[in-house]
């Protein structure tokens, strides 16, 4: 079977395991299916997802200029501390980042590979832990708008990492850790106009991931220098691929690559 398609993230559904859906031209391609097949991968040419144009994937799957124009894009995504649309005053495009930044957020805490704690809307509960790999997560607070939940995030980050280390998440299981216990520990550093904004909801979800072999090591494929690779499909976690002879291919790395898709 041959398929070509623009990479996007992958979709993913809430089971056990975790399903893993690709969307290719309209076509929905089954990745839990492909499990223990060959796959061969290979890198046809760009496609930004701003401007559409095969220009140079800078990052998140937009070329330079539009990485550094586009509201999808703003640094209040990965900061979201920064975020300014419940001032009424815009980064890009206020219409975007008020739809985006002025809804409920959640902070939370996942362990995946060690535990971090992190930030997302509570629409992306819980696929935004899905994304990151975590095996285990928990609820941390609750606010109005995407910069509260910057604020107690970048506070927490003094005590907590906010990375995860995707290297132990791809190797191996994650041992159990009993996050309502390091929750309990990090709220007696949110300050009291902060603490009302902290869930009581303590329900630690667990994701199972289709995975048959981990990696005994990491091997990174990046499409810009190994246009093409092959390899035995051995597992799928986060936004990772994990194939029989060590390779692991990121997709969410990848957005913005036309790719041919051989079985």
């Amino acid at each position: 079977m041959h398929f070509s398609g623009l990479l996007t993230k992958m979709i993913t559904e809430y089971d056990s395991p975790i399903q893993y859906y690709l969307n290719f031209n309209q076509e929905i391609i089954i990745l839990n299916q492909l499990l223990d097949k060959k796959i061969k991968i290979r890198f046809d040419h760009y496609e930004c997802l701003g401007c559409g144009l095969d220009k140079e994937i800078f990052a998140m799957g937009y070329c330079k200029n539009c990485y550094f124009t586009s509201p999808y894009a703003g640094e209040w995504i990965i900061r979201p501390e920064l975020s300014k649309a419940h001032l009424g005053i815009k980064d890009r495009d206020l219409i975007v980042e008020s739809n985006a930044q002025l809804q409920p957020h959640i902070v939370y805490l996942a362990n995946s590979g060690g535990v971090k704690v992190g930030v997302t809307r509570k629409s992306q509960i819980p696929i935004r832990w899905i994304d990151q790999g975590a095996e285990y997560a928990i609820k941390l607070a609750e606010t109005d708008n995407r910069y509260e939940a910057g604020v107690i995030e970048s506070i927490l980050k003094n005590h907590i990492s906010d990375k995860t280390n995707f290297r132990k998440m791809l190797s191996e299981l994650t041992p159990y850790i009993d996050l309502s216990s390091i929750k309990n520990r990090l709220i007696e550093y949110i300050p009291e106009n902060l603490i009302n904004f902290i869930s009581d909801d303590n329900e630690i979800f667990n994701f199972q991931y289709p995975v048959i072999a981990y990696p005994s090591k990491i091997n990174s494929i990046n499409l810009k220098k190994t246009f093409e690779f092959d390899g035995i499909l051995k597992g799928i976690k986060g936004q990772y691929l994990l194939f029989d002879n060590n390779m692991v291919f990121n997709v969410r790395n990848h957005e913005g690559f036309v790719i041919d898709l051989i079985i």
